[in-house]
């Protein structure tokens, strides 16, 4: 598996692995726009809208590509509040035909990696919510510790977090 950009064709192949409203709220979607998830609002999101992120060169969209080319999966990187020193990933998703065999585990180690060696990170932090099993038990396989849980409607979220250290360790 290897991680390039995202490309203004992923939100096609984004759209249709967001199959009901469950699905779409569990990925975050409301911060894109409203149920059905639309390619073109997705996609306006990202390229005009910076992700919603209001600072310049703050948003990272990435796809994952599986070894035979195909699109696998999707997560963004970004900086909150600016701090170079900490990268949020979020809108993470693995093609429907896929989950549950490991893609997005080897798609959030890409992900780690390249945050840590190329971006500099001393921390990297994501969001589930926490009725979110599979999701949950993919970020703690990657590393990511419990930190705190928020309360939020219309379901609370474990926020966690890899520092350096710790994925070094890894």
């Amino acid at each position: 598996m290897r991680l390039r950009q995202y490309k203004s064709i992923d939100s096609k192949t984004i759209e249709k692995w967001v199959q009901d409203e469950e699905v779409f709220t569990m990925w975050g979607g409301e911060h894109i726009g409203k149920y059905p998830i639309d390619a073109c609002v997705l996609d306006d999101k990202y390229t005009k809208d910076n992700g919603g992120c209001t600072e310049d060169d703050n948003f990272y969209p990435w796809t994952a590509v599986d070894d035979d080319g195909n699109v696998v999966g999707h997560f963004i990187m970004r900086y909150p509040g600016g701090d170079p020193d900490v990268i949020r990933f979020g809108w993470v998703i693995v093609d429907t035909k896929v989950r549950g065999k490991g893609y997005g585990k080897k798609m959030l180690t890409a992900g780690l990696k390249y945050a840590f060696e190329v971006y500099g990170a001393k921390k990297i932090t994501i969001g589930v919510f926490e009725n979110n099993d599979p999701a949950h038990y993919c970020y703690k396989a990657v590393g990511f510790k419990d930190k705190e849980t928020v309360t939020l409607e219309p379901y609370n979220v474990i926020e966690m977090e890899l520092t350096r250290e710790e994925y070094e360790a890894q």
